[in-house]
């Protein structure tokens, strides 16, 4: 096979016919580690996210919890049955639906629904771990005379060679998004090479215009104007070890999102927008109850076992809250038809 764009190589890399996700095996947690499979502290932040969006819709007669980039379904099912022990009403009123291009995976619950496309959420929670990484993106690269051009992928080596120069759209993308979005621009460092935003951007726009009340999340290895890498974020991980972007199937691909130009396009064409927000996940989680405390010396003698459980989730808390690890992820949070939101530390306002 000839050197393919990097869009279209990913594309049949991650979800071809014999693509990464969606081939029958294990699914992605047999090759890299999420907060979803680090830890059901997780799946108990995104319950009280739930239970504020449900509170402040008035506590509709249906809330929809989407997962967008659902995986195999882990998500939702700590979050079923949570909802089911700690709170039957609300679990009574819940609609689960898991949007993922592989098959239904064989023994899932039937109160979860399963997707390959965004439906409509009336009202309630839309959430995305890691799923605006794995949309399919253009690469680009300057060249030896400092004109930005595509990068062509062989997709059976990885190897890589110069294509045409970029179009106006994406050529336009680049300049507003990155500081130094021409070669050789005067503004910040100037692109060596960078993914290209746009199908992200018009992802998450779906995303967003699929909610009719309440909340968007996007979580991911995310970048914003102030903190663009410069030399580009494409890489694959497969068996639980970071590997080279190799396009054939065999490893997950993942680049970072440029989570403000995202948030800024979904903003812009749904009027309905009322709030665009973003933090890290360290203070998102820390906000939802997730703290990554010791407990008190004291209780290992009143009560060794209960100390024991609190240490775990103490450990598993400070996993997910790492600051050089999954902490570091940004949320992405936009309301739609929504005047008041969470009362959580942390949360900066859009800035385009």
């Amino acid at each position: 096979m000839s050197h393919l764009p990097w869009r279209a190589a990913m594309e049949q890399a991650l979800y071809g016919p014999q693509g990464f996700f969606v081939r029958e095996d294990s699914g992605p947690a047999a090759h890299f580690r999420t907060s979803v499979h680090a830890s059901p502290l997780f799946a108990q932040a995104v319950l009280r996210l739930t239970r504020w969006v449900d509170e402040a819709l008035d506590r509709p007669e249906q809330l929809t919890v989407c997962d967008v980039g659902a995986g195999r379904g882990e998500l939702l099912l700590a979050l079923g049955a949570q909802a089911r022990a700690a709170d039957p009403g609300l679990a009574d009123r819940l609609r689960l639906v898991a949007v993922e291009r592989a098959a239904r995976p064989r023994g899932l619950p039937a109160w979860i629904t399963w997707t390959d496309r965004i439906e409509p959420v009336p009202a309630g929670l839309l959430f995305a771990n890691e799923w605006l990484d794995n949309v399919p993106c253009e690469v680009a690269e300057t060249d030896d005379d400092g004109v930005l051009r595509y990068v062509l992928v062989d997709p059976a080596t990885g190897a890589e060679r110069p294509g045409g120069p970029l179009d106006a759209a994406d050529a336009a993308w680049l300049r507003d998004w990155f500081p130094g979005g021409t070669a050789g621009g005067t503004r910040g460092t100037p692109v060596e090479r960078a993914e290209l935003g746009r199908w992200r951007d018009e992802a998450w726009t779906e995303a967003v215009g699929a909610v009719g009340r309440g909340l968007a999340v996007a979580v991911d290895y995310a970048h914003t104007r102030a903190d663009r890498p410069p030399f580009g974020t494409l890489t694959g991980y497969r068996d639980g070890r970071q590997v080279d972007p190799v396009p054939d199937g065999s490893c997950d691909l993942t680049a970072h999102v440029a989570l403000d130009a995202c948030l800024d396009a979904a903003a812009r064409a749904n009027p309905r927008v009322t709030h665009s927000l973003w933090t890290t996940q360290r203070d998102a989680l820390r906000a939802l109850g997730v703290s990554g405390a010791r407990p008190p010396l004291a209780l290992a003698s009143s009560d060794p076992a209960a100390y024991v459980r609190a240490l775990a989730s103490a450990g598993e808390a400070a996993e997910l809250t790492a600051a050089a690890g999954l902490g570091s992820f940004l949320w992405g949070v936009q309301a739609v038809d929504m005047r008041d939101l969470p009362s959580l530390g942390g949360w900066q306002t859009l800035v385009s």
